[in-house]
């Protein structure tokens, strides 16, 4: 039916019910069906009375896999792209292939369909304007912490992806960068049957999920709300001295922080500065 054609297709993140019509007919035309794992996928496709045969193309194997997929390209097939669920190449394999078969001059056809970002951006109440996607959180501490570092004056909502292992030492970490006033979303389990959809300041956050194991367990997605926009006039002199001087004996958290208890001015906005400064 399809000739010599990619097509990069969504699947469900939970119901079944979130498959397109469009997405069965591709994968019941297709040649060959690359899934990130055949037999997570082999599930699905005998829901759906998929035929087609399948190879494995994940994060170990993806540059391996180029050149029978090129192949097959080349002699008129097409061929599938799936991850385990949700949007191909979203924190999922598929970047390096989609790259490779477009420069080599075939087609890559998207077919949308369920996306865990979309999916809580669109229920969490954050602003949705403008967001900023960072995928997985770094699995060690100094790594997250950083990522949130470089991220606290971010006026856009942020979102990341955390597994149920990390959930409450991601969330602590946040609180000890961001703050527990500021506005988070917890997003777990979406489209499931358990699906929890919960948003309050990181400090109450946490007491929430700490106190209700079942709350810790499932695939999560967290929106933070960014910071408020400051005034063009930004922080005034008398606090950016106050700053520069506990600078020279303080980290710059404390500094930042001990600035805006003294002058009244907003911590996030003194700490980005003090970064700049040190």
């Amino acid at each position: 039916m399809f000739d010599a054609v990619l097509f990069v297709v969504a699947t469900p993140i939970g119901n079944l019910g979130d498959m397109t019509p469009r997405a069965v007919e591709v994968l019941q035309s297709v040649a060959l069906i690359a899934a990130e794992d055949t037999r997570h996928s082999s599930r699905l496709m005998a829901h759906f009375n998929i035929k087609a045969p399948m190879i494995s193309l994940h994060d170990h194997n993806e540059r391996q896999r180029l050149q029978t997929i090129l192949d097959k390209l080349a002699a008129g097939d097409s061929i599938a792209l799936i991850s385990d669920a949700g949007t191909p190449l979203i924190s999922d394999p598929g970047f390096i292939l989609v790259r490779a078969v477009r420069e080599a001059g075939f087609k890559v056809v998207p077919v949308p369909g369920a996306c865990a970002v979309i999916t809580a951006m669109c229920a969490s109440g954050v602003p949705a304007d403008k967001f900023v996607f960072e995928g997985f959180l770094p699995a060690k501490r100094v790594g997250r912490k950083q990522k949130f570092e470089a991220l606290v004056a971010e006026e856009r909502t942020v979102i990341f992806y955390e597994s149920t292992h990390r959930i409450l030492d991601s969330l602590a970490d946040m609180r000890d960068v961001l703050g527990e006033d500021r506005y988070v979303v917890v997003a777990r389990e979406l489209t499931k049957t358990f699906e929890t959809i919960h948003g309050d300041t990181l400090g109450n956050v946490i007491e929430w999920i700490t106190a209700d194991h079942n709350q810790q367990k499932g695939e999560f997605v967290l929106l933070v709300q960014g910071v408020e926009l400051e005034s063009s006039d930004g922080p005034s002199p008398e606090a950016l001295k106050v700053l520069d001087v506990l600078l020279e004996e303080l980290p710059v958290k404390q500094a930042s922080a001990l600035a805006a208890k003294i002058t009244g001015e907003k911590k996030n906005a003194l700490y980005q500065i003090a970064l700049n400064r040190k």
